[in-house]
């Protein structure tokens, strides 16, 4: 019989070694996206969460520091910080796809500006952001005129219908919340933005863009298309559908709008 050492007397500063063979798999995600998510928001790490297709997906997410309230000067605040953001995400590991979730940040910034920022740290991976993406899903729908739904005041406004019409879109009304801090737009209940999806759209219109990652547009996205019967797109929702597919991802999303079923 093996003599059992006192515990005092036992070194447990050696360990045993794994016998058992194996090979060191990719880890996990098959298909993986760096969020970039501001520090005041409640919502986007959230959705992409939500909207999960499955395990394969895998969510990385980054803070950077943003300033309430909203205003272009604020959102400018950002740029310089966009690349140390990035540089936290899995520093060492692999990643598909980066997505900034920001709409007016990117707007205010400009997307170049904020590829240049990723690519410094993470050279030529595909950039996602709220307002190219959710335009080139309108465009995927041959959407020609748009009613937008924001959460922003008018000065944050204004280079949001700008940067879309100057995409070659025509915005055709523009319906808001009106709310100038990141934490009120959290607030926003599903159904609220539900029904001012409604007010907001316009029997001409193509489509509906609803604007700004801070609120919970995705929970109801659904829901509004059946209402409407049109498209309807959301900067979560189109921001996770580009970055979902530029990481390789191609099987249709249900339960999310018709975009991600697509």
């Amino acid at each position: 019989m093996n003599k059992i050492e006192p515990l005092e007397q036992r070194d447990m500063t050696q360990a045993h070694p794994v016998n058992s063979e194996f090979d060191l798999d990719k880890g996990p995600g098959r298909y993986r996206v760096g969020l970039i998510a501001l520090a005041s928001d409640y919502v986007t790490e959230r959705d992409f969460m939500n909207m999960r297709p499955s395990d394969e997906v895998a969510i990385y997410t980054s803070r950077i520091l943003n300033a309430n309230p909203c205003t272009v000067e604020n959102l400018r605040t950002m740029a310089p910080r966009v690349s140390e953001a990035v540089s936290l995400i899995i520093p060492q590991g692999r990643l598909d796809a980066v997505a900034y979730s920001c709409t007016s940040g990117t707007v205010v910034i400009g997307y170049d500006a904020i590829a240049e920022s990723v690519h410094a740290v993470r050279p030529g991976i595909p950039v996602a952001t709220p307002i190219t993406a959710g335009i080139a899903a309108l465009n995927s729908f041959g959407a020609g005129k748009i009613a937008v739904l924001t959460p922003y005041v008018d000065d944050v406004n204004g280079p949001i219908v700008r940067y879309i019409e100057n995409s070659g879109l025509d915005v055709i009304a523009l319906t808001s919340f009106l709310f100038a801090d990141d934490n009120d737009m959290a607030d926003i209940p599903p159904d609220a933005i539900y029904n001012a999806a409604l007010e907001a759209d316009r029997p001409e219109a193509d489509a509906l863009f609803i604007s700004c990652t801070a609120i919970r547009a995705v929970d109801t996205i659904e829901r509004i298309e059946q209402t409407l019967g049109k498209p309807v797109v959301s900067a979560n929702q189109a921001l996770y559908w580009e970055a979902l597919r530029a990481a390789g991802y191609q099987e249709p999303v249900l339960g999310y709008g018709e975009l991600l079923r697509s």
